[in-house]
């Protein structure tokens, strides 16, 4: 694949992430979806974006919306954005699981791994300039994948930090964010996110 993708070649490959993880079988997740009447969250936004928003995995809403960051994290994602005048549309919402995991809980290590390549691929359709983690899981997933130094630090000391990486296109900031659900229930946290979000109002301009 050249660097010139089309619009079209772009939706055509992203449609094809969708039905790859509509059809995932194989993951641990796929019946609790399927008996839940529960969708799979692919993600939303311009395939353009010079920002894409990666979280861990869908909640509740999302997975009965069949879209990402919809319930109160999204809520607070929508205002933090708003803030630095961004339109939600412009950016890319996803996550690195694609489907809810039962109560809530942590996405498995081998559940990470088994939707990991659909996000390397979302990745690789979008080429993002700026790669904003949601939350600890997507933090250490998204450094170590794109080879960052600081991989294995602390959210709590890289938060709202510009980092680079290295994306098979070229080099990709990282800017590590809190979870918008955290920022939902602690003011000092929701505080901290707004001055984080400057960081990758830097990048917008």
């Amino acid at each position: 694949m050249g660097h010139h993708m089309t619009a079209s070649n772009k939706t055509e490959r992203m449609q094809q992430v969708a039905e790859a993880v509509l059809n995932l079988t194989d993951s641990p997740l796929y019946a609790y979806r399927t008996e839940n009447n529960y969708q799979a969250v692919i993600g939303e936004g311009s395939l353009d974006a010079r920002i894409m928003f990666i979280g861990e995995a869908p909640g509740e809403k999302e997975a009965e919306a069949g879209r990402p960051f919809v319930g109160a994290a999204g809520r607070v994602l929508n205002e933090l954005l708003e803030a630095i005048g961004v339109a939600r549309e412009d950016v890319y919402i996803t996550n690195i699981v694609k489907d809810r995991p039962p109560n809530n809980r942590d996405p498995r290590a081998d559940e990470l791994a088994l939707y990991a390549p659909f996000l390397v691929e979302q990745i690789d359709i979008i080429r993002p300039r700026v790669i904003a983690t949601l939350g600890r899981f997507s933090m250490d997933f998204i450094l170590e994948l794109l080879g960052s130094p600081a991989h294995g630090g602390k959210i709590s000391e890289l938060h709202g930090q510009a980092l680079k990486g290295r994306a098979p296109y070229g080099e990709v900031i990282i800017v590590p964010l809190y979870h918008p659900a955290a920022a939902f229930y602690r003011q000092e946290l929701r505080e901290q996110m707004e001055r984080d979000f400057e960081t990758i109002r830097e990048y917008v301009e």
